[in-house]
């Protein structure tokens, strides 16, 4: 199956509750590729690339997060498939 890329922003209590490293352990579990990171606006944003069931998983995944947060809204947005191999956590932004 042909690899898809999406950008990923989720909002609601995602920032200093884990869940960027949730997101990367998550993606690697998946065999995705990709990375995450914090926005200033206190979102997480994320590309994730890889195949699109695999995707859906870390999406629901996404949308329970890890203990302490609460994510409210995940938007979805078709992206280029830039090449990245691995998947990693990045700067804020």
């Amino acid at each position: 199956m042909a690899r898809q890329a999406f950008q990923v922003t989720i909002t609601g209590r995602v920032q200093g509750v884990g869940f960027r490293a949730f997101v990367r352990r998550t993606a690697e579990q998946y065999g995705l590729d990709g990375w995450v990171r914090n926005r200033s606006d206190g979102s997480v944003e994320l590309l994730v690339i890889g195949e699109p069931e695999r995707i859906d998983l870390l999406l629901e995944a996404c949308n329970a997060g890890p203990p302490l947060a609460k994510p409210d809204e995940i938007t979805v947005r078709g992206a280029v498939d830039d090449g990245t191999k691995g998947f990693s956590e990045q700067s804020t932004v």
